[in-house]
């Protein structure tokens, strides 16, 4: 099978950021920045949080918990987000930031755009570094958007969930690998016990996958955070890939890249045989 991009990836706020230290983990980003290269497509999220930490670091305080405030967060954030990214990554390499919305992947002409977009940075030595455009994005004007896109569209999708973009665009630049870090191991048939790991759901063909993921999926709920979809929309979207023949693979940020491809350290793996 020829695939378009060799790997898109994508890390979740909390497996950026240090626990004890409530900093962005410098040491992870330094270490996952390291091993992209042109043909990876990076998915970040963090700009949120690393804003609302930095903004308390600097005033002693927190905004007011709702969407509005948030998007000053994010906005706060994503400076240092790729500050951050531009710091580690090999300076050989260009790196783009892409701010996405639903429109990108909902609109044919803007997502025909955004895909010829990332399938350049390849032939242009650039790694381009997506995330959702949380700070001019109003959730009740999104939400009325898709709303009406739903009226005429099979499938709309919403983007505001970084493991639904990062899916999307594995999808749409047919990759060969989609990696998902999180903070835990892959996922589990009893999220309290570690023993029920799932290695692996697998099907002969696209068909048989899909049911196996969905068989799955009834083991899951919660997520780890507020706004955060949790393992089964983890699994919900990556279907599509999945199905179109993209290895997926949900994994801890605590592994190197390389570790995780070879299968030298626990994951959940997602293929069709």
């Amino acid at each position: 099978m020829q695939f378009d991009v060799e790997l898109v990836g994508k890390i979740g706020s909390m497996a950026l950021i240090s626990k004890k230290d409530r900093i962005i983990d410098y040491t992870r980003v330094a270490r996952l920045s390291a091993e992209l290269k042109p043909g990876y497509i990076w998915v970040s999220s963090g700009a949120t949080e690393i804003g609302r930490l930095d903004y308390r670091m600097r005033t002693g305080q927190d905004l007011p918990d709702t969407e509005e405030y948030k998007a000053d967060y994010a906005a706060q954030g994503q400076t240092i987000l790729m500050e951050t990214y531009r710091r580690y990554i090999n300076p050989n390499y260009g790196v783009r930031q892409v701010l996405v919305e639903h429109q990108h992947f909902n609109q044919p002409e803007k997502c025909e755009h955004l895909k010829r977009l990332l399938l350049r940075c390849a032939e242009q030595n650039a790694i381009p570094i997506v995330n959702y455009n949380d700070c001019v994005s109003a959730e009740e004007n999104r939400r009325m958007e898709i709303a009406s896109l739903a009226t005429t569209c099979e499938h709309v999708y919403e983007g505001v969930d970084n493991d639904e973009t990062a899916a999307h665009i594995a999808s749409l630049v047919h990759a060969k690998t989609l990696v998902i870090l999180t903070c835990v191991d892959g996922i589990y048939t009893d999220p309290a016990d570690p023993s029920t790991l799932v290695r692996e759901i697998a099907g002969k063909n696209d068909l048989e996958l899909v049911s196996e993921i969905e068989r799955y999926k009834a083991y899951c709920a919660g997520a780890s955070r507020k706004f955060a979809g949790g393992a089964r929309a983890k699994l919900e979207y990556v279907k599509e890939a999945a199905a179109l023949g993209t290895e997926v693979l949900i994994a801890n940020a605590k592994y190197s890249l390389a570790e995780i491809r070879a299968g030298e350290v626990p994951c959940t793996r997602i293929r069709i045989r």
